[in-house]
């Protein structure tokens, strides 16, 4: 039998990751894990429940308390949070700008990375895991790691099209630009490519494109592995 295949896909917001992950999964018959709707999900809960999160000793001495738990289905990837569905919630304005401080402090990554490695344990025929430290920290031995990006134009773009216009292009562009500088420069397990990820830009590529590129390299990985 198979190993089972563990594909890591990095990168920043907008890029493509999550419909790029969950394609690739359903394709390839695997589960799936959207770790950055974690992070957004302990986020939630702070911003819930009166947390400063700005404040990384109260964010430490709270990351404990939430009761997250991630779905692996691909076609209904739901996330409740103290058993309440919150995958609507934790896509708010406001998570998103507190989420980049929460998900910098080491002992919110030290529990969240516990559950991915558990969640890619789990999975019998494989998963996809989605995020920004896959294949440098969480499954640095995973079957194929891909690297997505895009240009700054065209990933606020597409994640002002996402918020239907609710926010303009530019100031997107400026939100997202913070957010990577934030998510690479924090000293517990950065945004970064791992040296052995294959780097696709997904500035010019169809969603399907992207994704049958993602699913040849995939091929190609577990070819050289046997």
């Amino acid at each position: 039998m198979d190993n089972p295949v563990i594909v890591a896909i990095d990168g920043p917001s907008g890029t493509g990751k999550s419909s790029t992950s969950r394609a690739v999964a359903v394709k390839l018959g695997l589960s799936y894990l959207d770790t950055g709707a974690q992070y957004r999900a302990v986020t939630w809960w702070m911003l819930s429940n009166g947390v400063d999160v700005n404040d990384p000793a109260a964010v430490a001495d709270a990351s404990g308390k939430p009761v997250i738990v991630s779905g692996t289905d691909p076609l209904d990837p739901r996330i409740t949070v103290d058993g309440a569905d919150a995958s609507v919630p934790i896509r708010s304005p406001e998570v998103t700008a507190a989420v980049s401080a929460v998900s910098a402090v080491p002992e919110v990554r030290a529990r969240m990375v516990e559950y991915q490695r558990t969640a890619a344990a789990a999975a019998a025929a494989g998963i996809v895991v989605e995020g920004r430290d896959i294949g440098t920290t969480v499954l640095p031995d995973a079957t194929a790691k891909i690297f997505l990006t895009a240009s700054a134009e065209v990933r606020a773009a597409r994640r002002s099209g996402e918020l239907k216009g609710a926010v303009s292009v530019a100031a997107t562009q400026e939100a997202l630009v913070r957010r990577d500088a934030a998510d690479s420069g924090r000293k517990t397990s950065p945004l970064a490519k791992a040296a052995d990820a294959i780097e696709v830009d997904t500035s010019d590529l169809t969603l399907d494109e992207v994704v049958d590129r993602v699913v040849a390299l995939v091929g190609e990985k577990k070819a050289t592995a046997r």
